[in-house]
């Protein structure tokens, strides 16, 4: 595996999507806002991942794929709903593309992982991209071939057909960094801290870092 070159591409995908919201943040223009919906596992990870990326607007937390209208987070976690924690990233076309945000989601998960992402496990955790056109699912392949050849390794996440989006419930919105306390097995934190101390246990970015290196962008 070549490191060097690894690190290279993402650094230079990172700077780009940089430079290109710098230049284009200071002219006025109708904005060409458009969403992709992906799971990732824990949606206030890849929530709290996405919203450092320049261009993206928003990112809604919510459940897709199943079969269940308007669920809940019990019923999607206790399974048999066939839902996804899932995210929908808005995000503004002139300043990021989809095949930008799928390969940086990519390497925000450990896609050789059938059973559910990290400590976090059942079909609800599982990792996925629903598109909604030709174009959407154009730009998801082209990255899942392109992080199957960089990791050398067979890549699970599946390509589905987009459905019905529900927003999980309003606790679960911006999670990463509310000021709200939550009563925790180490006592009240707020909800930041229980999040924090969560994705520290649940082992994600040692595992993102151990299957990407220096090329996970938002572990390093």
């Amino acid at each position: 595996m070549n490191r060097p070159s690894r690190n290279i591409k993402t650094a230079a995908l990172m700077i780009a999507i940089m430079l290109g919201w710098m230049v284009q943040s200071g002219t006025a223009h109708a904005r060409d806002l458009q969403s992709i919906t992906v799971a990732g596992g824990c949606f206030w990870c890849v929530e709290a991942d996405f919203e450092k990326v320049a261009g993206v607007e928003e990112v809604v937390s919510g459940y897709t794929g199943g079969t269940v209208a308007n669920p809940t987070y019990k019923q999607v976690t206790r399974g048999g709903t066939g839902h996804y924690e899932a995210v929908e990233i808005r995000y503004d076309a002139d300043h990021v593309s989809a095949r930008q945000l799928y390969d940086l989601f990519f390497r925000s998960v450990d896609p050789t992982d059938a059973g559910g992402q990290f400590c976090d496990r059942g079909e609800s955790y599982r990792t996925a991209i629903f598109v909604s056109d030709s174009a959407e699912r154009a730009a998801a392949l082209a990255a899942k071939e392109a992080a199957e050849a960089e990791l050398s390794q067979a890549i699970v996440t599946p390509i589905l057909d987009a459905g019905p989006f529900y927003d999980a419930e309003d606790y679960h919105q911006d999670y990463y960094r509310s000021q709200d306390r939550v009563i925790t097995r180490r006592g009240i934190k707020t909800m930041e801290e229980a999040y924090k101390f969560y994705r520290e246990a649940c082992g994600r970015d040692a595992r993102i870092r151990q299957l990407w290196g220096d090329d996970a962008p938002f572990v390093n």
